[in-house]
């Protein structure tokens, strides 16, 4: 199978690098070929522009647009992994989504409704966030990252959500927990794409 990776965090020394390098050993252990966009390190560029939105309409995507629909177009497994930041996506990833997840490529309408443009692909998000997992869970946060995420982007464009494992207590917690959380992000692959 071919795995696109969309990672966003800005430092190499995280936890999410972490994730990624295991999730990405684990995929390429088992066979598969692996695709990481790095969007600190690609400084993809976030912002939706009005010019944007009009060459789109006119059938003249960016470059750097059409470059992420090429990479989307060839996987049949997009991963997301970034932290948690107020209760969100990174700016970063969110203006990947805004501007690649686009009307007309991600989705669209008709008289049906809405047309998921994206369907047959696989997605997995892992996320990071400091708050301790046990709060979330009581307060519905972890249930409303999932809605977002899992069905507000996947979903609608038609990418079937798999697993979304979320890790708390970042920065709180000991070395040994860390261990589990990259175990649970192999094994996690292990029963999906083994």
């Amino acid at each position: 199978m071919k795995h696109l990776i969309v990672y966003a965090h800005p430092h190499p020394e995280s936890l999410n690098h972490a994730i990624l390098d295991t999730t990405v050993r684990a995929l390429k252990k088992n066979g598969h070929e692996v695709i990481v966009r790095d969007l600190y390190e690609l400084k993809f560029q976030p912002v939706l522009q009005p010019k944007d939105t009009v060459a789109m309409k006119a059938g003249q995507t960016p470059k750097d647009i059409r470059t992420e629909h090429e990479f989307i177009n060839e996987a049949d497994v997009i991963t997301f992994i970034y932290p948690i930041w107020w209760t969100g996506l990174p700016a970063i990833l969110k203006g990947y989504v805004d501007r690649v997840f686009a009307y007309g490529y991600a989705y669209a309408f008709g008289e049906e409704g809405i047309i998921k443009l994206l369907k047959g692909k696989k997605g997995l998000i892992i996320n990071t966030h400091g708050t301790p997992t046990e709060e979330y869970d009581e307060i519905g946060m972890t249930a409303g990252l999932k809605m977002t995420s899992d069905i507000g982007i996947f979903e609608f464009s038609g990418i079937e959500p798999i697993e979304h494992l979320l890790f708390g207590s970042i920065g709180i917690v000991n070395e040994e927990a860390y261990k589990e959380m990259l175990n649970k992000v192999e094994e996690t692959i292990n029963s999906h794409f083994s």
